[in-house]
C-alpha cells in the first residue's frame, strides 16, 4: 500500500502532535472550572468555616445601622444558621426581615424568639415594631404597652409609644 505524500504528512503531524501532548502535564487544565475560574471556588467550605462568636452579629448590626437591610438580612440569616441558639442573631434576623417587608420570615423568627426570650420587653418591643410596619397599629400599641409595663425605663419603647401617639394625631398622607 502506497500513501500519497499529503496523507503521510498528515499522519506525521498527528503522531508528532500526539507525542507532544503525551509529554504535557494536564494539572493546569484539571484545575479549571466553568468560566475559567479555579475549581477550588466550587468547593463547599461552609462546614469548615470558622466564625468568632460575635463576628456575624457585629457585621449584621453595622449593616442594619447603615440602613443596608438586605445585607443585614443575609448576614443575620447566616448567623442564625451558624448560631441557632443566639437570641441576638434571631432579633437581628427578625428586624432585618421586617425592614425588607419579609413578614413571613420575621414571623418565623419571632416564633423562635418567643421560645428563647418571649415575655421580655425587648421581645415585645420588636414584635410591636413589626406590627407597626405592617400597618397594624392596634396590635403594635398592645405590644409596646406590654414592653413598657415590663420596663418603663426603656427609651426605645417610650419613643415607639410616642410614635404611636403622633400617628393618631396626624392624618396619614
Amino acid at each position: 500500500m502506497v500513501m500519497s505524500r499529503s496523507k503521510s504528512g498528515r499522519v506525521m503531524l498527528l503522531l508528532v502532535g500526539g507525542l507532544m501532548l503525551a509529554g504535557c502535564q494536564t494539572d493546569a487544565l484539571d484545575d479549571l472550572a466553568a468560566f475559567g475560574d479555579s475549581a477550588k471556588t466550587l468547593n463547599d467550605e461552609s462546614a469548615v468555616a470558622f466564625y468568632k462568636d460575635d463576628e456575624l452579629v457585629t457585621k449584621g448590626k453595622l449593616q442594619f445601622q447603615e440602613k443596608n437591610y438586605g445585607k443585614s438580612y443575609a448576614i443575620y440569616k447566616r448567623a442564625v444558621d451558624v448560631f441557632p441558639q443566639d437570641p441576638a442573631a434571631w432579633l437581628g434576623f427578625a428586624a432585618s426581615s421586617d425592614m425588607i417587608a419579609r413578614f413571613d420570615t420575621s414571623d418565623r423568627a419571632y416564633a423562635q424568639l418567643s421560645r428563647m426570650i418571649g415575655g421580655t420587653a425587648v421581645y415585645y418591643n420588636n414584635i410591636g415594631y413589626s406590627h407597626l410596619l405592617r400597618g397594624d397599629l392596634p396590635g403594635a400599641r398592645n405590644y409596646f404597652l406590654k414592653a413598657y409595663e415590663l420596663d418603663p425605663t426603656n427609651e426605645t419603647t417610650a419613643r415607639n409609644l410616642e410614635l404611636m401617639k403622633n400617628s393618631v394625631k396626624y392624618a396619614q398622607r
